[in-house]
């Protein structure tokens, strides 16, 4: 049962890419659950890069879970994907009825409060192919999610709901930046989903 209802065709972005905000696909009851599980069964590690040849630890922590050992390579840090678990097969199933789209991979975030975000960026590794689509799926305290345009500079930005899903597709990664910036009045923890589609190196 859906309790928020989200036209999701109106594309958030306004020219160069296509975001849809779902709004909250679970109820909070199943969000907070869903919440609970995650934090206990992934596998978390505190997320790594490498920055002008300095290698950086985060406070965030990060897991990479997929059909096969895919690998993944970001900020010059190299991942091997895990198998699914249970919770992570449903989720995916979930998000691929809402999307109809297939997706072989997703990366996890977690953020323990306000104090941590994410950079501008965007998910145009190679791997994961030209105009790929990345479907976020965000449990726990709300936060601020940003766009700006990689050429314009302009700028939009919302909130992602606890059980929120939104779509990024088209040229999005290819025109756009986002990030999730700090907050200090953010006590609570969030975990984001990014369900992903690596090419199949073979």
């Amino acid at each position: 049962m859906e309790l928020f209802k989200q036209d999701h065709s109106t594309n958030l972005l306004p020219y160069d890419g296509i975001v849809n905000y779902y709004g909250s696909i679970l109820n909070p009851d199943r969000s907070d659950i869903f919440l609970k599980i995650l934090l206990q069964d992934i596998v978390w590690q505190n997320d790594e890069a490498v920055i002008f040849g300095k290698r950086i630890i985060t406070n965030r922590k990060v897991a990479w879970y997929g059909d096969s050992s895919y690998e993944y390579t970001y900020s010059n840090s190299t991942k091997k994907a895990l198998p699914w678990t249970e919770s992570l097969i449903f989720l995916k199933n979930l998000v691929q009825e809402k999307s109809e789209f297939v997706f072989n991979s997703c990366l996890l975030n977690l953020y323990h409060n306000g104090n941590e975000g994410m950079a501008w960026h965007s998910d145009d590794e190679k791997s994961l192919g030209k105009n790929t689509i990345i479907a976020s799926l965000s449990f726990g305290a709300e936060r601020k999610f940003c766009f700006k345009h990689k050429k314009s500079g302009e700028q939009i930005s919302l909130f992602l709901e606890h059980g929120s899903l939104l779509i990024m597709k088209g040229e999005t990664q290819t025109n756009w930046l986002h990030s999730l910036p700090k907050s200090k009045r953010i006590l609570t923890q969030r975990i984001n989903l990014t369900f992903r589609t690596i090419l199949d190196p073979y």
